[in-house]
């Protein structure tokens, strides 16, 4: 079984006016969630205290969801709650993943479905960063944003001028015009160089080595920065990294910090190489760990650091799944 969540408001409390925004609002979780009717078990409506006129559950029946029980209860009063609200819960007999909606007025109470909001996921190595933004963009259908991709795509540019990725003058005079995009088309992130799709040709070994050396430069980084948060003021998305909410975006609407302890990440990594068939020592692992938080929290340029109003999230006993069910519940708190 499934529950399916949804609300919406009216202007003015009316039969008409509860009568069109019920079956706008049940007729819009049906079409997203792709449900048939006689799926449906049950629906649950609350309304706020404020309307009188006429029950939810009879605006359903007449908009043809009489196949299932209805349900209509009235709210208690809450000082700053929102006015004129219908909630609605449906009960469906599937297994699926649901798609709330939150109409008109409503969308107020879930920005993170309604409104352009951008998350910004920051930690140590092997903290699962990637994973969790992953995860996340996957869940809100929003951009995961591959910064490394854009550096990427930043040394493909050095490389077809054929400057020395050496050669910072030249590569920061290359920064100044580079015409760079980013497009988010089914779930997935296209790179853009010069207007042409580069995805498959900047994961290529060679380009990912250049990266490495290019990403280094201070102007590299100042244009990067500057194209994320063009991306990010455009469209939602999801950005990790270790100073995405301190540098990159320090107005994000909601920062986190994801971290865990040392031996945790370094069994993480052991496991993932030795599984890649990869010989590998957990000691080594460890201490290299270890080191690369020194260096990156210790660096002059944008440090590895929790930004002051960001969430701390310790995932060493947590699986992803615990992890992703901490933030989103942290997200619906701040909403």
């Amino acid at each position: 079984m499934t529950v399916i969540r949804g609300a919406t408001t009216i202007a003015r409390d009316e039969k008409r006016e509860i009568q069109e925004a019920v079956e706008e609002l049940l007729l819009q979780i049906e079409t997203k969630n792709n449900l048939k009717r006689e799926e449906i078990l049950s629906i649950v409506f609350s309304s706020t205290s404020d309307i009188h006129s006429y029950y939810p559950a009879k605006a359903a029946r007449e908009a043809g969801f009489a196949g299932s029980s209805l349900f209509s209860a009235m709210e208690p009063e809450i000082d700053g709650s929102l006015s004129l609200c219908i909630r609605v819960m449906l009960f469906v007999e599937r297994n699926l993943k649901a798609q709330a909606v939150y109409l008109r007025g409503a969308k107020i109470l879930r920005k993170d479905l309604s409104q352009k909001i951008n998350i910004a996921l920051d930690g140590p190595s092997g903290s699962g960063k990637s994973t969790v933004a992953k995860r996340l963009a996957k869940e809100y259908d929003i951009l995961y944003l591959d910064t490394g991709a854009m550096y990427r795509a930043c040394a493909l540019k050095v490389i077809d001028a054929d400057i020395d990725v050496n050669y910072e003058q030249k590569i920061c005079e290359l920064m100044k015009n580079i015409d760079l995009s980013i497009r988010y088309e089914k779930g997935s992130q296209i790179t853009l160089l010069d207007g042409v799709d580069v995805s498959e040709k900047i994961r290529q070994p060679h380009v990912s080595m250049a990266a490495s050396t290019v990403s280094k430069w201070a102007c590299v980084r100042m244009k990067m920065v500057e194209k994320q948060r063009e991306i990010a003021k455009k469209m939602s998305c999801v950005l990790d990294g270790r100073d995405i909410g301190t540098v990159v975006l320090p107005n994000a609407d909601f920062k986190f910090f994801l971290t865990a302890s040392p031996e945790v990440r370094a069994k993480r990594r052991y496991e993932e190489l030795t599984a890649k068939g990869f010989s590998v020592n957990y000691d080594e692992i460890k201490t290299e760990i270890i080191q690369r938080d020194v260096q990156d929290s210790t660096r002059k340029n944008s440090p590895l650091k929790q930004a002051d109003d960001a969430v701390l999230v310790d995932s060493s006993d947590l699986t992803i799944e615990e992890v992703i069910a901490v933030i989103k519940r942290k997200m619906q708190e701040k909403i």
